[in-house]
Formats: structure tokens, C-alpha cells, sequence
């Protein structure tokens, strides 16, 4: 089952960078996500999504070539490509992928301008090291399918210092050898 978490940032460039970031984690196989999409509040109440994957561009891709495919068994290629394409990006423009939009516009009401909102559907993860990442970051928890346990380990580890989360090693001794970390080197 998937897990939803919402978590509101001061701009939309501080969102991205915290997508990225789990972006990187995923690529690490910390964390298994679903989508990944940051809901804007603009100056008069407009409310901008940027999600993860376009499927309007992915629709119209996958239809131009199949409607090529097809064009080129009845002779008309180009013919085929174009009303592929067409349709194939509003099929795309219909398709609603991850988080849904109308929940995700429904929230992002609540925000105030300038502020965005980061919508993560998650799969699976590995909670301790996502969050030791996650540390000090930034950002208020808006809304999350977690339970109250882990919603509190998020909300700590988003509040937390970022100086909190670098502890520095007391320095080796110069009487004491360092020991080798590494067996036979």
C-alpha cells in the first residue's frame, strides 16, 4: 500500500530541490515512489502543477508512433502520425497518473502565495535513512496517510538543525594508532 505525504516550502525552487533530493534517494534504493508533484500558489489565487511525468508529451509520443505504424500499412505515414500524435495527446491530457490533480488543487487552495507544495506517493522505503536524509531540510507537513508515529519522526526530522545532524568524531589520540577499518590492509 502507498503512503501519501505533503509537505509545504517557502518557494517552488526549495520544493524541486527536495524532489531532486528524494529523486537521489530513490536512485540509491532508499525509497520506492509513485509520483512526485509540487502544487504552486500564485499571486491571485492561480494554482500551477508541475508533475513528475508529462503525460500529454508521453501521450503524443506514443501515439505519432503508433499512428506512423499504422499510416505506413495503409500508405499514408504522415496522415497516420498526425491524428496519432492528436490523439494520442489527448489521451495523455485525460490520463490523471499518481496523486490526483483535483485533490492535489484542493490543498494547494490552503497555501499562500509564492508557497508550494511537494505531494509524495510512496511505495516503499527505508524510514531511518530517508529521514537521517531528509534532516533539517526544511518545510511543514501539510497532510500525510502515515500514522501519527511516523508522521512525528517526520515532522522532528524536517525540524531539525541542520548542525544537529553533523557529529563530529572527538579526534584520534596521538598516542593511540587509529584502527584500520579495513582487515589485512
Amino acid at each position: 500500500m502507498s503512503d501519501l505525504v505533503v509537505i509545504v516550502y517557502p518557494t517552488e525552487a526549495k520544493a524541486e530541490e527536495m524532489r531532486q533530493r528524494i529523486i537521489g534517494l530513490q536512485k540509491e534504493y532508499l525509497i520506492q515512489i509513485s509520483d512526485a508533484a509540487i502544487a504552486v500558489m500564485h499571486e491571485g489565487g492561480k494554482i500551477k502543477l508541475n508533475q513528475l511525468l508529462n503525460t500529454t508529451a508521453l501521450g503524443a509520443a506514443s501515439g505519432g508512433f503508433w499512428g506512423l505504424l499504422i499510416g505506413a500499412i495503409f500508405l499514408m505515414p504522415v496522415f497516420g502520425a498526425a491524428i496519432g500524435a492528436a490523439s494520442g495527446a489527448l489521451g495523455g491530457a485525460l490520463t490523471d497518473y499518481g496523486v490526483n490533480d483535483g485533490f492535489m488543487k484542493e490543498l494547494a487552495a490552503n497555501l499562500q502565495p509564492g508557497n508550494a507544495a511537494l505531494f509524495v506517493l510512496i511505495q516503499k522505503m527505508t524510514g531511518d535513512k530517508v529521514l537521517e536524509a531528509l534532516k533539517g531540510t526544511g518545510g511543514v507537513v501539510l497532510k500525510t496517510s502515515l500514522d501519527h508515529s511516523q508522521e512525528q519522526r517526520l515532522r522532528d526530522a524536517l525540524a531539525a538543525s541542520p548542525a544537529a545532524q553533523r557529529q563530529e568524531l572527538p579526534p584520534a589520540s596521538p598516542t593511540e594508532p587509529s584502527p584500520n577499518p579495513i582487515p589485512g590492509a
